[in-house]
């Protein structure tokens, strides 16, 4: 009998757990886990537990084709999820997209040839790999390169390997699409087939778009009869499902309301601060630059103090901008969202590789406002894509001919400088209240960091950072609306406005939510990280260096010029410090014009500053010619081994004054100007020239 009751009240125990069990799921044990919880991690690799080998995460997800990306500002992490997309939907593969940094290479031995993989390639810098894409691109070219197999280059161990490549570059770089060029030429030697020829688009030329799409048509047919694959319908199917909480309140501690991850969700700020993570930075001082109404330069300085954020003279800043409120009202107002704005939605993917770009639950709001790139410019194949959505048979037409049209496409969109709102607008007035917002999340890319110059010396000041931003505008003549604003400047500019005492700024008609989620923006904070730059002082500052920088480009030559003053004055001996600048007019936009006057006080003669100013007279005067006229200086320093720095406009500035050293080295050596254009060629290899360069 004792045995019974014992017996009772174990079965009674084990009741009692598993109803206290079941009514805590979700509470105590079974929480669904937030991606962002440790999204600080993430540019470190794949996170933790998940797994690093690319075919084992393909099978467990039945999948037959990855699309890898090296990205560095979101278009070719763009290109890679619409490739991913248009497999699926036209020709049933099943598709993954993937970031290089979040796998190891060294199992693509053994990738069976009843798989594909794709690369979508964006070259960086001058010739170099995209952050996400420096081990891939290491491993897949070094000299030594192995597999798990044990085969190296001579036994060709990639030869079941099939592969498409698409590359994203800018024909202003010496180093066009290199990092396509050079993983395609790696991948061939390692014995990898290629499918259809390496594609390449050009931003330089402004042709980046059409460049992909007149790529991929004739990628496609080759693919479909490589893997034997038949075309059918497209028909749009959605990556993500949206559901609407209406039983969550906006103002539940849980829901994202533009916070970047879980740590700023809870209010704390830890590092390490990276593209993945920001870090809420005081604007502690703030100014304009230009004695001008009708255009803006700003000066800011920001406080990383404690934040253990280093950075070196010449590496770049990190904003992480704000959609303007006039283009997220815009947005949300031509879907019919209006009224729903605030309304908390879950995102969440419905394959198991698709990564929700941003953290959920959220609202409609903060999803546009602080995640989406709504001001970004359209392309074809997605005003296509939207064409089955129209309000009206009128409009769907008219959207099935942009899609179509490239030449129509061209002087309706492109040339207008439209965003997706604007477009819909003109289109059809009528709301577009049966575009499912799912088909936006994965259309327009994720909102994107800006990057700037920094305009100060680590060794001068450590813990304040500069910037030097003139205030973008691109006016479009015959055009409504006829001035299309930058989108992280005019944020900038708000900010400064704020920190002046203007109480709501609204700077070109644009207001910012510039006291950001729940106000943890507020006293002028903006988010920011720090990217390391190639572009540095010779580690000797007796070297002698030339700087070449108009306009804003003269941002890191503050921070050169302001760090030698200081080693100077240090009494280190600093060797020749030449400096070309130009702008329109002193008197408008001579930027830093006291300080290059204090800076030579503490370095004396061995400081120059020549000018040249485009509007003062009616000679436009620019900085080659300047520098032409200093071809005997220019040419001592430099068998001296002196540096050349340029930064500034990659297109014509940069392009010009290449050209011009190859001139001034060819006539002051008397050597013909293919040999003059050979050293400077040199130079850049060796670093002794070196760019900073923006198109």
């Amino acid at each position: 009998m004792a045995q019974l009751d014992i017996l009772d009240l174990l079965v009674l125990a084990a009741l009692l757990i598993g109803t206290a069990a079941y009514f805590t799921k979700g509470t105590y044990w079974g929480v669904p886990k937030d991606p962002y919880a440790t999204a600080f991690t993430g540019a470190n690799g794949a996170k933790a537990g998940k797994t690093r080998n690319i075919l084992e995460k393909m099978d467990e997800s039945g999948k037959n084709t990855v699309v890898f990306y090296a990205s560095q500002t979101g278009t070719a992490e763009d290109y890679a999820s619409r490739l991913a997309k248009e497999g699926s939907s036209r020709f049933g593969l099943k598709t993954m997209v993937a970031d290089l940094e979040d796998y190891d290479y060294e199992n693509l031995d053994t990738f069976p040839p009843d798989k594909v993989a794709i690369f979508v390639l964006a070259t960086y810098g001058e010739g170099e790999p995209t952050d996400n894409a420096v081990d891939f691109y290491e491993f897949i070219t070094g000299d030594d390169v192995s597999f798990s197999g044990g085969g190296n280059a001579e036994n060709q161990p990639l030869s079941d390997l099939r592969y498409v490549a698409f590359g994203l570059g800018n024909n202003t770089y010496e180093h066009y699409n290199a990092l396509v060029r050079r993983v395609d030429t790696a991948l061939i030697k390692l014995g990898a087939q290629r499918i259809s020829s390496a594609g390449e688009g050009d931003d330089g030329a402004g042709t980046m778009e059409e460049d992909f799409l007149a790529w991929k048509e004739p990628m496609w047919s080759e693919l479909a009869e490589t893997m034997k694959l038949e075309e059918r319908e497209a028909v749009y199917e959605p990556m993500f499902a949206i559901t609407e909480r209406q039983d969550i309140s906006p103002d539940t501690n849980d829901v994202y309301l533009g916070e970047p991850n879980k740590n700023h969700l809870e209010g704390t700020q830890r590092g390490p601060f990276n593209s993945h993570n920001p870090y809420i930075a005081p604007i502690v001082e703030s100014r304009e630059l230009f004695t001008i109404n009708d255009r803006n330069c700003l000066h800011m300085e920001i406080d990383v103090s404690g934040s253990n954020l280093p950075y070196q003279t010449g590496d770049h800043v990190a904003v992480w901008p704000t959609n303007a409120g006039r283009e997220v009202d815009r947005f949300l107002n031509i879907l019919g969202l209006s009224d729903r704005r605030h309304m908390v939605i879950s995102v969440k993917g419905l394959d198991p590789t698709a990564r929700v770009p941003f953290p959920t639950p959220t609202t409609y709001d903060a999803a546009v406002r602080y995640h989406m790139e709504i001001c970004g410019p359209v392309s074809r194949q997605f005003v296509a894509s939207l064409a089955p959505f129209a309000p009206d048979e009128a409009s769907k037409a008219e959207m099935a001919r942009l899609g179509e049209d490239k030449d129509y496409f061209k002087e309706k969109v492109s040339d207008q400088y439209l965003n997706i709102a604007q477009l819909l607008e003109r289109v059809c007035e009528t709301q577009w209240t049966t575009v499912p917002f799912s088909i936006m999340i994965e259309s327009i890319q994720k909102l994107q960091p800006r990057y700037y110059s920094i305009s100060s010396s680590s060794l001068v000041q450590k813990t304040k950072i500069s910037i030097t931003a003139v205030v973008e505008e691109v006016r479009v003549a015959g055009s409504k609306p006829n001035v299309v604003k930058g989108v992280t400047t005019n944020y900038l500019l708000a900010l400064k406005q704020k920190q002046h005492g203007e109480p709501d700024p609204d700077p070109h008609g644009l207001t910012y939510a510039i006291t950001g989620p729940r106000n943890k923006y507020d006293g002028c904070h903006v988010p920011v990280h720090v990217r390391h730059s190639n572009f540095k002082l010779p580690s000797d500052p007796a070297k002698p260096v030339i700087m070449v920088g108009p306009g804003s480009g003269v941002a890191p030559f503050r921070g050169f010029v302001q760090e030698r003053a200081a080693q100077a004055k240090a009494g280190e001996k600093v060797g020749k410090t030449i400096l070309f600048y130009g702008c329109r007019r002193p008197s408008e936009d001579f930027l830093y014009r006291d300080e290059w006057e204090t800076y030579k006080q503490a370095l004396g003669d061995s400081f120059e500053l020549f000018t040249a100013f485009s509007r003062e007279t009616n000679q436009k005067v620019y900085v080659q010619q300047r520098l032409a006229e200093q071809a005997p200086l220019v040419n001592e320093l430099l068998q001296q081994k002196g540096n050349f720095y340029v930064c500034g406009d990659a297109s014509n500035m940069a392009r010009e004054v290449h050209a011009m050293l190859g001139q001034i080295v060819a006539e002051q050596r008397g050597l013909s100007v293919e040999k003059g254009e050979e050293i400077v060629k040199s130079m850049r290899s060796s670093n002794q020239y070196q760019e900073d360069v923006w198109s």
